[in-house]
């Protein structure tokens, strides 16, 4: 197994090994130990499956005051996943990293807390799955705009598909700062 450092010093790319033969390939999605001698030292308490279509954006979502941390791994598909330091007082807030996940990569992405995800579908029919840190509480639910110019991400897709909610999350730099985590260096 590897992991490869982001722009952000705790966000991840990982690529678990993947025992490949002509049937297909077998690998450990997730093994505590193994990930925290990696770095990811975070306790998961929720899984989550996404099931979406292509141009499909979601996103820019977090929680607060209880951040979730999240592991990120396509199970069919393709997508471009996104996240967007939004820790007030960061050298790097506002800044924003994404790659491609895919079934054919077996790539993983570690979210830490702190930061917005999104994710667009490049393939006709994505299946996203990811660990969380904390359960998802409704009251705790916020986001940053998609599209928002201060963030300037280059999403891959220019007409997405995008819930009532995704369409009008507010600007980041309209989020008052109680509403966003700190950065403790």
């Amino acid at each position: 197994m590897k992991a490869e450092k982001t722009a952000f010093q705790a966000a991840l790319i990982i690529e678990p090994d993947a025992f490949r033969d002509k049937r297909g390939y077998f690998m450990e999605t997730y093994h505590e130990e193994k990930y925290g001698h990696l770095g990811v030292k975070t306790h998961f308490v929720q899984d989550n499956l996404s099931y979406s279509v292509r141009s499909t954006l979601r996103g820019l979502h977090y929680q607060y005051p209880k951040g979730q941390a999240k592991l990120v791994q396509v199970i069919k598909g393709e997508i471009f996943d996104v996240i967007v330091d939004i820790r007030w007082g960061s050298p790097k807030f506002g800044q924003w990293t994404g790659i491609n996940l895919s079934d054919e990569n077996a790539r993983q992405f570690y979210v830490p807390e702190g930061f917005a995800h999104g994710f667009c579908a490049l393939s006709d029919v994505a299946l996203v799955h990811y660990k969380c840190s904390e359960f998802y509480a409704p009251e705790g639910e916020g986001g940053i705009l998609w599209c928002d110019a201060s963030v300037g991400i280059n999403w891959p897709i220019s007409d997405p598909l995008l819930s009532d909610k995704d369409r009008t999350y507010p600007c980041l730099n309209d989020v008052p700062q109680n509403r966003l985590p700190s950065y403790e260096s």
